[in-house]
């Protein structure tokens, strides 16, 4: 098993705890299964995993013609933390302030082709 593309998204606006439940939903399936799934998912970052298993198969595609894509599937899909944004306060009773935390991810998929 071999790798045979990979694409990333940086600095997407939501929490990557948030986007790591879709990424674990779809970790080691095939791609048809993998798009019906965020296409139905309710999740809004469904649409921006999509988004990034899309451009992982249009790079496989660029960089071999030949590909199938149906007997692709994602061999490695992970999330991690991006910079948050600038904090906002929040006031509160008694005169104090919680932070308001806008946090970024950075969403990589690496793409493999099924032996046999």
């Amino acid at each position: 098993m071999q790798i045979v593309s990979q694409a990333t998204a940086r600095f997407i606006r939501g929490a990557p705890t948030k986007a790591r439940l879709v990424a674990d939903g779809i970790r080691g399936k095939g791609i048809p299964e993998v798009l019906g799934t965020l296409q139905l998912s309710k999740r809004r970052a469904a649409r921006h995993v999509e988004k990034v298993v899309r451009s992982a198969i249009a790079n496989a595609e660029n960089l071999d013609p030949n590909v199938d894509v149906d007997r692709l599937f994602i061999s490695e899909i992970y999330v991690n933390p991006g910079p948050s944004l600038p904090m906002r306060i929040r006031p509160q009773p008694m005169g104090r302030a919680y932070p308001i935390i806008k946090r970024t991810s950075h969403i990589t998929v690496k793409l493999a082709e099924r032996e046999g």
